[in-house]
């Protein structure tokens, strides 16, 4: 996950400072040099390095720190805030247009995931109840069309297409068409280069000149670090962007470009991409992040991604059921079909407190063991499912088989849906009891 080295090597710096009952400045300056070292290793820009340093510096040794009942506390907390202000202070969506269409234009290098990113956020804004119209503005690569139309359609958005058309041509009749349609945001698909060059910014230049632009998005992969900050600096220069989606930042990126862009560009992160589905796109907050770096959690996040993914009518049915005492195997692989929907295991510790303490085995692991659960609930039969009673020591043998797991993992399962149960009776004699007991079953 993106930060990981950054987090573990920042936890270690403020063990040590933890372990102290006072500090002095000798104690500060010596972490921050441990936190000046993290910084660089994570492909953090050594100018927006060495300031932010210098800023926690100056902060840590004033008296607010020195004078404090818990100075290592109050260190923890100026570099969350410095870091918060590094990122963008406040998080920063699209502004949608009173008078549609809203026109995004989407940029960036070639590999960078313009065509997913923009099928992304079409997909963001379908949720929320608008009309966007994706616009194929790539002429030159192979198959880009073809691209755009599939991920559009998984996304449920309209694609509007003139083949090799010129692109600002083609850009200035997809505003035309929305316009006649009803679409209320329209999303360009430019082309990208291997690397900055005059003809790809002349390009979008004239894009800008046949469409009113609202927003230009500049869309760089995380994972190319440094070169990032400078491709920023130069589309910024060139073309004008107004922000920025981070791409890739689920996978294993040193993340010193989420750190830079903001501080080099002065623009702010918009978006950030956490993974390869079209639902896997948040809406960037630096203080969320700054927490998640500190290994504090995104418990918010989380919230509003259980919110999104949770069918509300269908948790309310479940949780009447689970009180009712009538709570059966298609409940239990309703729970598990949402937990999936929400990233699994690995991506829900991710966000809480302490997460990232976990090991990367003992999350796959827990993955593991939902996936063997839902299996072994999907090779039951309805009947089985509804009443777990049924199942024989010969369905057992069945279900093992159809499954590809063992009967121990039948039976384990079949254990915890009683002990469960036992529970939800124990809970209606004795509430508080009960649900102490419920919380660590699957422990």
């Amino acid at each position: 996950m993106a930060f990981e080295s950054l987090s573990e090597k920042l936890s270690a710096a403020f063990k040590r400072l933890r372990s102290k009952g006072k500090l002095t400045e000798p104690d500060i300056k010596a972490a921050m040099r441990e936190v000046r070292m993290a910084l660089l290793e994570a492909d953090v820009n050594y100018k927006v390095a060495k300031e932010f340093i210098a800023r926690v510096t100056e902060r840590s040794v004033g008296a607010e720190v020195m004078e404090s009942l818990t100075p290592a506390q109050q260190v923890i907390k100026i570099v969350s805030e410095e870091l918060t202000a590094l990122m963008g202070s406040e998080s920063r969506g699209i502004h949608i247009n009173s008078k549609p269409p809203t026109v995004v234009m989407m940029c960036g290098l070639q590999g960078s995931g313009k065509t997913t990113h923009s099928a992304k956020i079409a997909r963001y804004f379908i949720k929320q109840g608008h009309r966007p119209l994706l616009v194929a503005c790539d002429i030159y690569r192979p198959a880009a069309i073809d691209q755009l139309k599939v991920v559009g359609e998984k996304a449920g958005a309209p694609v509007f297409e003139l083949g090799t058309e010129q692109p600002e041509v083609i850009a200035r009749r997809a505003y035309a068409h929305a316009r006649d349609h009803g679409n209320d945001l329209v999303i360009l698909d430019t082309a990208g280069r291997l690397h900055v060059d005059e003809e790809l910014m002349a390009e979008l230049g004239r894009i800008k000149e046949a469409v009113p632009v609202d927003e230009t998005l500049l869309v760089i992969d995380a994972m190319v670090g440094q070169d990032a900050v400078n491709v920023a600096a130069s589309f910024n220069e060139k073309v004008g962007v107004d922000g920025v989606v981070l791409t890739k930042l689920d996978g294993d990126t040193r993340g010193g470009a989420a750190l830079s862009v903001r501080a080099v560009t002065g623009k702010p992160i918009k978006f950030a991409g956490v993974g390869e589905k079209l639902d896997d796109l948040e809406v960037f907050h630096p203080d969320r992040m700054a927490s998640r770096i500190l290994g504090m959690g995104d418990v918010m996040t989380l919230i509003e991604k259980a919110q999104e993914t949770q069918d509300e009518k269908k948790a309310q049915e479940a949780a009447k059921r689970l009180l009712e005492n009538k709570f059966d195997m298609n409940d239990l692989l309703d729970q598990i079909a949402q937990m999936k929907k929400m990233g699994g295991a690995a991506a829900m510790m991710s966000m809480l407190p302490g997460g990232a303490k976990v090991s990367e085995s003992d999350l796959e692991g827990s993955d593991k063991m939902f996936k063997r659960m839902e299996a072994i609930i999907q090779s039951m039969t309805p009947a089985e499912r509804a009443k777990p009673a049924l199942i024989d020591p010969k369905r057992k043998r069945r279900i093992a088989a159809g499954s590809g797991t063992r009967v121990e993992d039948v039976n384990r399962i079949l254990r915890q849906y009683e002990q469960m149960n036992k529970l939800m009776k124990q809970m209606k004699k004795r509430p508080k009891g009960g649900r102490r007991r419920l919380g660590g079953m699957f422990g």
